[in-house]
């Protein structure tokens, strides 16, 4: 315990009166601090100027980050007959029906994303309450409810990142490791904030992004100067 106070209060003094940087400085403040015995994700935080409970202040999409999160996600797909040959062709994990269905239910939950073919939502519709907290459910305006399985399923797998936004206006995501270097971290972050910017919502009103910050797993967290997120 002692070394890792240690290391967490040497990280910690790091970032000392350090705010509003650029991305690359934030990026290389990041890698530098990261201390943990495993390759800690580089994490993303915007504060965004909406109140989601209103419907037409809802945040939601899909980034295919152009280096990948570097994160082995398990797609799980609700398809029957040629599509899911499709689906385990194309790599999912899981395919089924009324027995991932079953599964589920029972509490097993062993994937990352959960992708279904439009004629199977009225079956997935009853794992709302499994699946809706833990932004699992297919949903049509991420991709994830579509007669294209395999695309669906590979993009999954290529480094694809939903996001949506909290209760307090914030969305989190991971957009890399700290063993990635500093100009694919980089790419990803720019990615990432231009995928959010491009959904603002039409009842947003006033500053959309109010604050970006970028910390890793186990380190202290960095604003970035958002004049530094868009890409050249």
């Amino acid at each position: 315990m002692a070394k890792i106070a240690k290391r967490v209060k040497k990280a910690q003094e790091l970032f000392v009166g350090k705010a509003n940087l650029s991305v690359e400085d934030a990026v290389g403040l990041i890698k530098k601090a990261a201390s943990a015995k495993f390759d800690e994700t580089v994490e993303i935080a915007m504060n965004l100027g909406v109140d989601p409970r209103h419907a037409d202040q809802m945040v939601r999409g899909v980034v295919a980050l152009p280096n990948g999160t570097g994160k082995t996600v398990r797609v799980a797909v609700f398809a029957r007959g040629a599509k899911a040959d499709e689906a385990k062709a194309a790599g999912a994990d899981i395919v089924g029906a009324e027995d991932l269905l079953e599964t589920i239910q029972s509490g097993k939950i062993e994937f990352d994303r959960c992708i279904a073919t439009p004629d199977m939502m009225p079956l997935v519709g009853r794992l709302g309450k499994i699946l809706g907290p833990r932004n699992l459910m297919p949903n049509p305006k991420v991709g994830t409810v579509t007669m294209d399985v395999k695309t669906a399923v590979e993009g999954a797998k290529g480094g694809e990142v939903q996001f949506k936004v909290e209760k307090a206006g914030v969305i989190h995501a991971g957009v890399g490791k700290v063993s990635f270097s500093d100009e694919k971290l980089a790419q990803n972050v720019r990615a990432f904030v231009e995928a959010v910017t491009r959904a603002k919502p039409p009842g947003a009103k006033g500053t959309y992004v109010k604050k970006v910050s970028l910390s890793s797993t186990m380190g202290p967290g960095v604003s970035l100067d958002l004049s530094s997120t868009a890409s050249a």
